[in-house]
């Protein structure tokens, strides 16, 4: 078989070290009544481990070539299935089902085990890879991932810092965010111009906001740092109502911020994920739409 070479288009940088495996192994959790998704396996160092400590591991590789390989290397791991797809295509279904099928009996109908996710992630897709299984509501209970140093930083920050903002706050709504451990550029084959870092994500039971609220929390979001040197009253000027087209008043955003109790003067980079939902929903009492609905209510 012909030497396989990292593609740099996808962003392969393939791990090495074997304490790195272990320690990355041990921050996911995987227990013996676990089903493991791993996302880009390449050749299968991590994908070994994790055959070892979990009951099913589901290897997804998008690169075609290096499948011969992966399953060369796997070829005694009779508790892995590679699958060769996007992840952003991945039917998550497929991990899912297993809850009820694996070794099903009249005592114990459903497996015990859960669901965890791992990977050594591409840098230029690793935040549409967490926000499409976050926003997809697999039910994973934890994620654990190597990406650039520099978004593990962002992902983990807390308020206050340079490094917390829109990425920071999509990701703890969902999650629970732990900085685990550094990761060298030496430690990768080849070697990437920058070092990585394990972040590990325990999913939240439960989340601040109905679902239906969501939207407007993360629009919320999003406009108030897209100007984040502005105070968080003048950052929010523009920001579209929810539920309808109209764009909310100065002075609708200064009574929403009143009736949290929030200094519009403040930096949008000071306040807490609470705070944001907080006003957010109070801003959703000031949509014009929401009040049309309650005087229609109070009519019938």
């Amino acid at each position: 078989m012909a030497e396989f070479r990292a593609k740099k288009a996808l962003g392969q940088n393939f791990i090495n070290d074997p304490q790195i495996i272990e320690a990355i192994v041990d921050a996911c959790g995987a227990g013996p009544e676990d089903t493991v998704v791993e996302i880009g396996p390449g050749k299968g160092a991590l994908t070994c481990t994790l055959a070892e400590r979990a009951k099913r591991v589901i290897a997804v590789e998008l690169d075609s070539s290096v499948i011969p390989l992966l399953k060369g290397n796997l070829a005694g791991a009779k508790n892995v299935e590679v699958v060769n797809e996007d992840i952003l295509k991945f039917d998550w279904s497929r991990a899912t089902d297993f809850q009820c099928k694996n070794d099903a009996s009249a005592e114990d109908p459903c497996n015990s085990g859960v669901l965890r996710i791992v990977g050594n992630l591409p840098y230029y897709i690793t935040t549409p890879i967490l926000l499409g299984i976050l926003e997809k509501n697999v039910p994973a209970e934890s994620i654990t991932v190597m990406v650039q140093k520099e978004v593990a930083e962002r992902i983990c920050a807390g308020p206050g810092g340079k490094d917390y903002g829109v990425l920071s706050i999509s990701l703890q709504y969902y999650a629970d965010c732990a900085y685990v451990l550094d990761v060298p550029a030496e430690y990768f084959t080849p070697r990437p111009k920058v070092d990585s870092a394990v972040v590990h994500m325990t999913l939240k039971k439960e989340r601040l906001l109905a679902p239906q609220e969501e939207p407007q929390f993360f629009a919320l979001v999003k406009k108030a740092f897209s100007q984040r040197r502005k105070t968080l009253l003048n950052s929010l000027i523009g920001l579209t109502a929810p539920g309808s087209a109209g764009i909310l008043t100065k002075e609708q955003i200064a009574a929403a911020l009143t009736a949290t109790g929030i200094d519009g003067k403040r930096r949008p980079e000071t306040l807490s994920i609470e705070e944001f939902a907080a006003l957010s929903r109070a801003i959703g009492v000031q949509n014009p739409l929401n009040k049309m609905e309650a005087c229609d209510g109070q009519k019938a």
